[in-house]
């Protein structure tokens, strides 16, 4: 009696090296597009240099992203994945409400100072009067959950007796934002203004601590 042939083991098609390499490409692009618009803003930035700092044949932009503008979009998308990203990685619902304002306004202010480009690359939309953010649904999407975990935490807050009641979400976190970024972008201005190194380690910890003094006196009950 004849054996049966063996059976063959089927293995999943190795990744195409094409589309890993179209990925990396991008990323490059990605990657160096965001320090160039950070370094210069759109006006000033060059798709030359862009390439150059890539490392790719500047064809390859406009094949993957069309034209500059929409370069700049997509940076400004990716640039606010990243920081959504993060901060999804808090596990803020996790923590009890007081605990978790708290640690979203530290990571606020810790995250712009960690990532300097993210305030420029804003400031230079804002003189475009967000005309690239206007056209993303993308960046509704993103956005979108955060204010609903923010919903969520002042509810519970509100629920246990920690918090008082009718605090909007987004206005909360516009104040977390704004608290963070106006010292941050106006820091030579002001430094210049009240005669204090506001860049210094023990300004940057006594602003912080003013930060989370102000959301927590804003949100819990007296």
């Amino acid at each position: 009696m004849s054996k049966a042939p063996p059976k063959t083991l089927l293995l999943p098609p190795p990744a195409a090296p094409r589309a890993r390499n179209a990925d990396l490409s991008q990323i490059a692009i990605l990657e160096a597009a965001r320090d160039e618009f950070a370094q210069h803003g759109l006006g000033g930035a060059r798709v030359d240099r862009i390439a150059e700092r890539a490392a790719v044949n500047k064809r390859l932009i406009y094949y993957y992203f069309g034209n500059k503008d929409a370069l700049f979009l997509a940076v400004l998308e990716d640039t606010y994945l990243h920081i959504r990203e993060a901060e999804r990685a808090l596990h803020l619902t996790d923590l009890p409400p007081v605990d978790a304002i708290r640690r979203l306004a530290e990571f606020t202010w810790n995250y712009y100072l960690e990532h300097p480009e993210f305030i420029t690359l804003l400031n230079s939309e804002n003189l475009h009067g967000a005309a690239h953010l206007a056209q993303s649904q993308r960046i509704r999407e993103m956005n979108s959950p955060l204010i609903e975990t923010l919903a969520q935490i002042l509810e519970r807050g509100r629920a246990d007796g920690h918090f008082r009641g009718g605090v909007d979400p987004v206005q909360l976190y516009i104040s977390i934002a704004a608290l963070a970024y106006f010292y941050l972008s106006n820091r030579h201005t002001l430094s210049a203004i009240f005669g204090r190194d506001l860049t210094a380690p023990k300004a940057r910890a006594e602003r912080l601590s003013h930060i989370t003094e102000v959301v927590l006196g804003y949100v819990l009950r007296s």
